[in-house]
């Protein structure tokens, strides 16, 4: 499961709003930008706002998620986003809306406004279903189903009254002689990204002919300023920049419309992906081909030559079932059959040639935590499963009747809890349930030498990990760690104590951390306590203490210079 918590920007949002994320997006320059969708289908967007990417209407950032109704409720299928950057989606009813940074019409409005807001992207698109959506830097594409959308669904969305069966059928007759391409393209087109024959901007959505024109494509993918598609018997190909070999062509010359990657004839692609300025291919077979830039390994070969053509790159001799990689970042990420997850190229600014074992369990992890900028390499899906960890499960069981085997009495009060948690989790229970103590064969133990609260806290710390006390208690507690010989259990009474410390109980809690023989909490104890002299001298706990540590506390208070003038 995809924890999207390892992204710095979600940092910024209440666990509640976590727990309730489904489909997640972080984009922009500096991953400074972030879009989720919640389980109830909302949309949210908060961060920077660069060149108006939020879609939020105005021009403000904001650490607050802020609602975009227009996008509420139209489920997410597809979403992409360019350098600008622009933001580019398509819903499950197949419609296109974009918003964002438009100096070259990237958002295909025929304009070069700003778009500040959702706009649904109309012209040719109106008629079509689209299935997917892919951003360059500064261009788009979108992959229209074979399928046109009924007339109904398009004079719908042209007509404020409902469109008639009649006008549908009017409109599909109409229609019925289009070409059967599905690649839209539109945008910046310098190097011929658009795949339009010419290098003049696209400012509407337009169809990708040539070589296309009788061919099914099923999945897009666009580098900077590259594009690339497969088709449904696993052809690849690829137009617009090619000065690093990105297309696979053999060669390093700019191509204005598509061209088939031939060096991959004898393989069936099944995904494509583009990191900035190379491209990684997957076959049915799950092998991995890679080729184009290769300035920090990003190709896995090894070295950092550039590649012209398509090369086989080896993972461990390991199937694998998934590539990824985007086009803001010069990282590689792969997962195997076996679930191995493999990461190359920029890696939190390192080089790595080689595909690098990780320790995850997803490609979108990699990205997260080791491309740069971090962001997503596509739209993230959160699946909150309806199962506990055991940790979890641990934790729920601790003092339930239900399942418990052994129970505690301390001040007249039970405590239930399972005798092989705690043989697992406590050398002190171990030796007890082991051996020939009394209490293994117990049902009820009798504790008369710790508090309820204290030995309460201990049994649930040995199920959670965790200690939950004001900090006299953790003296108490700190009592108990001593006596068991659970030296982390200290340790977090310590901190404890630490944070917890006033003028009030200073003076207690040296002295408990002096009787525990605890010498880090008793030089910070006894600090505080000369930092405070005045205030500490005057509380009960002060003059009640007994005469030798007393005389101890004011010589060694002496010889600091406590006492000076």
């Amino acid at each position: 499961m995809v924890d999207v918590g390892k992204w710095p920007i979600f940092t910024l949002l209440s666990p509640q709003e976590i727990a309730s994320i489904r489909k997640a997006c972080v984009f922009g320059t500096s991953a400074n930008e972030a879009l989720y969708v919640t389980d109830n289908d909302e949309v949210f967007v908060f961060g920077l706002n660069y060149s108006n990417c939020l879609g939020t209407g105005d021009n403000q950032s904001t650490l607050v998620p802020k609602k975009l109704e227009a996008l509420c409720g139209k489920k997410i299928k597809s979403l992409s986003y360019g350098s600008g950057p622009h933001v580019l989606l398509s819903t499950e009813d197949g419609v296109v809306y974009a918003w964002g940074h438009n100096g070259y019409s990237q958002l295909g409005n025929g304009t070069t406004n700003q778009g500040i807001a959702p706009i649904q992207v109309c012209t040719n698109l109106l008629i079509k279903q689209v299935v997917e959506v892919a951003c360059g830097s500064h261009h788009s594409m979108a992959l229209a189903a074979d399928g046109e959308k009924s007339g109904v669904q398009v004079l719908a969305g042209h007509k404020s009254k409902e469109a008639t069966a009649e006008e549908g059928a009017a409109w599909s007759r109409q229609t019925a002689n289009e070409n059967s391409e599905n690649v839209f393209a539109w945008g910046y087109n310098n190097c011929g990204q658009v795949g339009s024959g010419s290098t003049a901007n696209q400012p509407t959505p337009r169809k990708v002919t040539n070589c296309l024109h009788i061919k099914r494509v099923v999945s897009i993918a666009c580098g900077q300023t590259s594009s690339m598609a497969v088709l449904d018997n696993g052809e690849v190909y690829g137009w617009g920049y090619n000065g690093n070999g990105q297309l696979g062509l053999g060669n390093n010359g700019n191509q204005l419309t598509p061209v088939r990657v031939a060096a991959l004839h004898s393989v069936c692609v099944n995904q494509i992906v583009c990191g900035y300025a190379h491209t990684l291919a997957l076959t049915d077979e799950g092998l991995l081909y890679a080729w184009g830039a290769n300035t920090y390994g990003q190709l896995g070969t090894g070295n950092k030559n550039n590649l012209l053509s398509p090369a086989h790159i080896m993972v461990e001799k390991e199937r694998v079932v998934e590539i990824a990689a985007c086009h803001s970042a010069h990282t590689s990420a792969a997962k195997t059959q076996g679930g191995h997850v493999y990461m190359w190229g920029q890696c939190r600014g390192q080089s790595v040639t080689l595909p690098h074992l990780t320790h995850f369990s997803s490609t979108d992890d990699v990205f997260a935590c080791f491309a740069t900028p971090a962001v997503t390499w596509r739209l993230l899906s959160v699946e909150h499963e309806d199962f506990l960890t055991v940790a979890e499960s641990l934790k729920k069981e601790f003092d339930s009747p239900e399942t418990a085997d052994l129970k505690f009495r301390i001040d007249g009060k039970y405590i239930h809890v399972h005798k092989a948690v705690l043989k697992i989790r406590c050398e002190h229970f171990r030796s007890m349930f082991q051996s020939y103590w009394n209490e293994d064969m117990k049902e009820v133990i009798e504790i008369d030498q710790f508090s309820y609260p204290v030995y309460r806290a201990f049994l649930q710390y040995l199920y959670t990990d965790a200690v939950d006390l004001p900090p006299e208690d953790a003296i108490g507690l700190l009592d108990l760690a001593t006596s068991y010989c659970e030296n982390r259990l200290k340790k977090l009474c310590q901190h404890i104590i630490k944070r917890g410390i006033t003028v009030e109980n200073a003076f207690s809690l040296f002295s408990a951390a002096v009787r525990y023989d605890a010498e880090d909490l008793e030089e910070f104890c006894f600090k505080f306590c000369i930092n405070h002299l005045t205030e500490v001298t005057q509380t009960a706990a002060f003059w009640q203490m007994d005469g030798p540590l007393l005389k101890e506390f004011i010589a060694k208070a002496s010889k600091c210079g406590a006492f000076k003038n």
